[in-house]
Parts: structure tokens; sequence; C-alpha cells
């Protein structure tokens, strides 16, 4: 089951599509960053600085999102993003830890 942006339940995420979203170097930044931050504050997706057009842009929110890595909250006319940390680490122990410590070009 999914909520209206398309997260799922943290019971119905899968390995395969963390996994699937992950492959994508934008996408694995955008975790990256989102893990090695302190701060939990929900990030807008222009703030990641990927250099992608505002519909690929939306496109890799929307699979990390639905991987159920990040979660999305509206804020009016705009939106943020934040790290389902919580949920990774209880399905997937040490995921996070290896996306932190694994380099981003």
């Amino acid at each position: 089951m999914s909520d209206n942006h398309g997260q799922p339940d943290a019971s119905d995420i899968n390995l395969g599509a963390v996994l699937s979203a992950l492959a994508d170097e934008n996408r694995r930044r955008v975790v990256h960053d989102l893990t090695v931050s302190p701060d939990t504050t929900p990030r807008s997706c222009s703030s990641f600085g990927l250099d992608v057009s505002k519909s690929t842009l939306s496109h890799h929110f929307k699979v990390l999102r639905e991987a159920g890595l990040v979660r999305q909250e509206d804020h009016g006319n705009r939106s943020g993003v934040t790290l389902r940390r919580a949920d990774i680490e209880a399905l997937f122990p040490g995921l996070l830890d290896i996306i932190a410590a694994s380099p981003v070009d």
C-alpha cells in the first residue's frame, strides 16, 4: 500500500526496488548526501545540485520515493524530501553506511 505520493509503507519496501533506484549515479548521490547530512530538515529537490533537466530531476525523485528511500512532504507550492533512515536501517542494516562510505562523483 502506498500514500498519495506513491510512497510505500515500510512493509512494502523491497530490496529489488531499492537497489534499482540506487543503480543510477544521480539518485545514489541524493541518498549519499542525505545519509551524510546531520540535518534532518526536508530539502528541496533543487538543493542537491544535479545537472539534469527539471523533468529528469522529478523522475529521479519519483523513483527514490516509490522505492521507499525518501519521503516527500508538501509545503504549499513547494515540497521537501527526507531520507527514510529508520525504515531503511530496519529493513537493510548497514546499507546506508555503505552508501555514506562510497565516493560520489
